[in-house]
């Protein structure tokens, strides 16, 4: 926790945009992540901070507008939250042991689905609930609405969208659109080619909803420019192609390759990504476990040998 708060920290000195956080419970890693976007919030000053994504299967969506808010205003307003209706789990239903179910006939993904509409519409600072006659603190007038409330937060919630289906479903309901390394296999054709598709569907359906905004679309992959022995070393195995397998008895799943080569060789590669030149906003996963110091290295080759000529900075 504490090495992924001088992580962002060290980032934003180097001139990264954003630091964004996956979220799973049951894991020994990041699970409840309102108090590291505080903090990151409060020790830092312009990038924007995130996540991709939270479990809404799991949330309480009032108390989670509560914390974002709080999140959001420590912030100055930086916060991109990524939510979604859930990733395979660590374990069987794990939400029950946070005291939730589905209601009868509805599945877990339904569940999350409507917890992330409850949350989006008290996001939106209006008054919902009957004030005490007798309160303990003086009460504006009319109805009350969660507290802090953060204007504009409405706006910086992102999808985290598996299908084309979920993708439409995310304009509809006026959320940006984050589509990671995974994605439902719907046409068996490669997974640049598929995801690129997904987000002209999500823009189609953005412009169909009347939406006043444009909205923002990112994509997630794993690029590492191997410029040093070390980089060689830990990924010149990495590189592949896309693979297709099951993430669950019935859902057949298209994964996206690992990029890991010479800086030249993956300006060509990365040319070639339908998926990237869709979206607005590239999200690099990074090997977390290999520490600060070496993830910022890996950061800084991107941005120095890669990014300008792909025209990303």
């Amino acid at each position: 926790m504490l090495q992924s708060i001088d992580l962002a920290v060290a980032a934003e000195e180097i001139g990264v945009d954003g630091a964004y956080f996956r979220v799973h419970h049951f894991a020994r890693q990041l699970a409840s992540p309102f108090p590291l976007l505080s903090a990151i919030g409060a020790k830092t000053s312009k990038i924007e901070i995130g996540t991709g994504v939270i479990d809404m299967r799991y949330e309480n969506p009032l108390y989670m507008v509560e914390d974002a808010g709080a999140a959001d205003l420590i912030s100055g307003g930086r916060l991109q939250l990524g939510i979604s209706r859930g990733s395979p789990e660590q374990v069987i239903e794990g939400w029950r042991y946070f005291g939730y179910q589905p209601e009868e006939g509805r599945e877990d993904a339904d569940m999350g689905r409507q917890k992330a509409l409850e949350f989006l519409d008290k996001l939106k600072g209006e008054g919902f609930a009957e004030p005490n006659p007798q309160p303990m603190f003086p009460n504006p007038p009319g109805l009350l609405r969660l507290e802090p409330h953060s204007d504009g937060l409405r706006e910086r919630i992102w999808w985290g969208a598996g299908s084309n289906a979920t993708a439409v479903w995310a304009a509809e309901n006026g959320m940006n659109l984050q589509s990671s390394t995974l994605k439902f296999d719907e046409s068996g054709k490669p997974f640049h080619i598929q995801q690129a598709e997904q987000i002209r569907l999500y823009k189609e359906a953005w412009k169909k909803a009347g939406h006043q905004r444009a909205p923002r679309v990112s994509v997630s992959r794993s690029i590492f420019a191997l410029v040093t022995d070390q980089d060689r070393q830990y990924f010149s195995q990495a590189k592949g192609a896309d693979s297709f397998g099951y993430i669950d008895a019935n859902q057949r799943a298209v994964f996206g390759k690992s990029f890991a080569a010479e800086p030249d060789q993956l300006i060509r590669e990365l040319t070639e990504d339908e998926a990237i030149k869709e979206a607005d906003t590239l999200l690099l996963t990074i090997p977390n476990t290999l520490g600060v110091d070496y993830n910022i290295h890996v950061l800084s080759a991107i941005l120095e040998h890669v990014a300008p000529a792909l025209g990303w900075r």
